[in-house]
């Protein structure tokens, strides 16, 4: 998908040039809370003046002092070329999303392989699942294809069992999504079930369950944004 570099107040972010093909996992930059309905930091409450400088959150839009916005930190999920300037409670969650960027992104991207079992069905293929490049789609590969467009995905339940009798720990182990069918209200629903045959795609597969779930995250703070 062709992208474009814009510049806005924010900074410079390298977006799609369509709105439709932008990350299902992205958000949009927030208005800026106006300068004239800002007179103090909104976090510590010191009064801005020629030497106390007022900066805005790229993430949150809000208004604070140098000393409550210093921190410059990436943020993929709104496009940024560069780390920009964000509040200490925003820096924190941008931190936190770095990892799913950098590395849960990969693992969803590489893929992972699972019993998929459609709808009620009693049978189940062996599939390849992974997220497309453009992060759009769910693609699964075995005898049958399906390519599943995130943005229809309602609901993703993580399936998990304990690792001791007494199930203290667990670890995933499947999943059921569920997803509507473009241009119908119809709900179709998937379970992925980690094979028991292939001991060594396990811990691949636990981790790729991992990323998926905190990827369902990102996708319902981005709807309701």
């Amino acid at each position: 998908d062709a992208k474009k570099l814009v510049r806005s107040p924010s900074g410079l972010r390298m977006v799609p040039e369509h709105r439709a093909a932008r990350s299902p996992f992205g958000l949009d930059e927030p208005p800026w809370v106006p300068d004239k309905e800002c007179p103090r930091c909104m976090q510590c409450d010191t009064k801005f003046d020629f030497i106390t400088r007022k900066h805005h959150c790229r993430r949150c839009g809000k208004c604070f002092c140098d000393k409550c916005c210093s921190k410059k930190v990436p943020l993929p999920r709104m496009c940024f070329v560069d780390p920009v300037r964000q509040c200490a409670e925003c820096a924190l969650v941008s931190q936190k999303e770095t990892e799913f960027y950098d590395k849960q992104l990969k693992v969803l991207m590489n893929g992972a392989t699972f019993f998929v079992t459609l709808g009620t069905s009693d049978k189940s293929e062996l599939m390849v699942c992974r997220l497309s490049n453009n992060q759009r789609y769910l693609v699964l590969d075995g005898d049958s294809h399906y390519e599943i467009e995130i943005v229809q995905i309602s609901t993703v339940q993580i399936l998990t069992e304990g690792f001791t009798p007494g199930g203290g720990n667990t670890r995933a182990i499947g999943m059921i999504l569920q997803y509507k069918v473009p241009g119908s209200e119809e709900v179709m629903q998937m379970k992925f079930t980690a094979g028991e045959d292939f001991s060594c795609n396990k811990k691949l597969s636990a981790a790729w369950l991992a990323a998926m779930h905190k990827a369902t995250k990102l996708l319902y703070e981005s709807r309701d944004q």
